[in-house]
């Protein structure tokens, strides 16, 4: 059966410093799609963020690469089994150079942390109670 997969593309300033940071949160990067101007980063079977360095990115578009330090583009969620799952990577993030984002949000059925990596993306790390969403 075909699984749709999802490819974030995100444009950053030091390519060996963000394969650095995102294998340090536990990622790997697939060599097979990564060489001096991109990093291909398994996060999972279905998810993987395309690292590019700005001028590569640059090629893909023609609009103006946004700064994400200074504004935000996108905000890309990923879930986690509980809410130490959370806390775990979130906290990996932090100890490899991340800056923390936004408040811990914990509505009791859903909890969830942030985080701007290396170059000011957002990320988000919830949890939902599977008995909520069922509901």
């Amino acid at each position: 059966m075909y699984q749709q997969m999802i490819f974030v593309n995100l444009p950053v300033n030091d390519l060996d410093a963000s394969k650095k940071f995102f294998t340090e949160l536990g990622y790997t990067i697939n060599p097979q799609f990564s060489d001096e101007k991109a990093a291909s980063v398994v996060i999972s079977d279905t998810i993987v963020a395309m690292l590019l360095t700005k001028p590569f990115y640059a090629t893909f578009t023609d609009k103006e690469i946004a700064d994400a330090a200074k504004t935000s583009e996108v905000l890309v969620a990923l879930s986690a089994e509980s809410r130490e799952k959370v806390d775990e990577l979130v906290d990996k993030a932090l100890a490899a150079g991340a800056t923390p984002s936004g408040r811990t949000q914990d509505h009791g059925f859903m909890y969830g942390r942030a985080f701007d990596d290396l170059d000011g993306h957002t990320w988000e790390v919830i949890w939902m109670d599977p008995a909520a969403v069922q509901g």
